[in-house]
């Protein structure tokens, strides 16, 4: 066997039980194809984890990968980088490790309370970002994503909060949807979504969107026309029959750099930095009052450059989020992808930024709260 060979997608064998706050994996054999087929690699490792010296255990591991059954299990990669720690361990004490964890694995799934993933299984999530730095080389514009909309954000910024944040099944707020990026995704990872834009052009593009785009898990995402500072998110949510949200992910206008719409309800329309401000704190009021404890909100949100000064618009918007009682847990930083414009313009901002002596925004913020328990 090979033990260099990618790594693998994440197959579960097992079921587990929640009570209270507290977690209790419980191995449950599943019936399906894979644990049949490594049911016999299960037993191979609990016996091989009992022999009384390294040499023995080498012998039998060797054996193991002349398996043409073990080469043919979906995660086969998974088990031979396993199997290579547990090969090239000097102690018993050592290698018994390494076995045991990948007995677990292959037998015990180990969910988070608020998530899908498998703790066991947790090298294979090489997908996600637990760094504080977001290098976003390119947007991703699979499936209906586009960039057509200005001002949307990337889909890998709901697909990552999705992904460590919610359940299959759970119910994700967007109270600034636009196109639709976050209700796009949500179709694409099984949450249900639901988004309101002040912009009816928004709105009709998320529509549109939304009808292209493939429903493999049966949820529920749409968008209404409205003011989610006046909108009753409880009656909205009432009627899709849900009660409360298990996620908000706020992407609001970066006060006047974009103008939306002539609302005087839109938050581009803001006369001033104190008014963006407290409009965009009322919003996050009523997303916080629908969203479970212990759940989280993120907020997306860059600063601006304005009269010859930097206004520091991100952490002016966490603080007012802060003041709802939220926890803030992280502070992510994201390269800044240029708009089109810009890109057409990259010398002239970067004489305009050696002439006034300032520095070009590369970066957005992503702050990432928790409503206490």
């Amino acid at each position: 066997m090979n033990w260099d060979t990618g790594k693998s997608q994440y197959l579960s064998a097992t079921t587990r039980r929640m009570t209270g706050k507290a977690q209790e994996e419980t191995e449950v054999p599943a019936n399906d194809g894979y644990m049949l087929s490594s049911g016999p690699l299960v037993d191979s490792l609990r016996k091989i984890r009992n022999l009384e010296t390294v040499g023995e255990i080498r012998r039998e591991i060797s054996s193991l990968r002349e398996e043409r059954d073990l080469l043919d299990l979906p995660d086969s990669a998974f088990i031979a980088e396993e199997l290579r720690q547990a090969y090239e361990a000097y102690t018993v004490e050592r290698a018994r490790y390494y076995i045991d964890r990948l007995v677990k694995s292959l037998t015990v799934v180990r969910e988070g309370k608020i998530n899908d993933l498998n703790l066991n299984r947790w090298k294979e999530l090489d997908d996600l970002i637990t760094d504080s730095l977001w290098i976003l080389e390119n947007r991703d514009r699979s499936g209906t994503h586009n960039a057509g909309y200005w001002g949307n954000f990337v889909p890998q910024i709901p697909r990552q909060l999705m992904k460590r944040f919610t359940k299959k099944g759970d119910w994700v707020l967007d109270p600034f949807s636009g196109s639709g990026t976050t209700l796009i995704e949500s179709l694409r990872l099984g949450r249900n979504c639901i988004g309101v834009d002040l912009s009816q052009d928004a709105v009709d593009l998320a529509a549109r969107n939304l009808e292209k785009s493939e429903n493999p898990y049966g949820v529920y995402a749409g968008t209404t026309l409205g003011d989610s500072s006046l909108v009753d998110f409880p009656s909205m949510l009432k009627s899709r029959g849900a009660g409360s949200v298990q996620l908000v992910i706020m992407h609001p206008p970066y006060w006047d750099i974009i103008k939306f719409t002539d609302n005087r309800g839109d938050l581009s329309n803001s006369t001033s930095l104190d008014a963006f401000l407290n409009g965009l704190g009322n919003v996050a009021e009523k997303c916080i009052n629908v969203l479970d404890r212990g759940r989280y909100l993120a907020l997306v949100i860059g600063d601006k450059y304005t009269g010859g000064e930097w206004i520091p618009l991100g952490f002016r918007a966490m603080s007012v989020v802060q003041e709802r009682g939220m926890l803030l847990k992280s502070v992510i930083v994201k390269n800044y992808d240029a708009t089109r414009g810009k890109r057409r313009q990259e010398e002239l901002w970067r004489y305009r930024a050696l002439l006034g002596g300032f520095y070009l925004f590369k970066h957005e913020y992503i702050f990432l709260f928790q409503k206490p328990v």
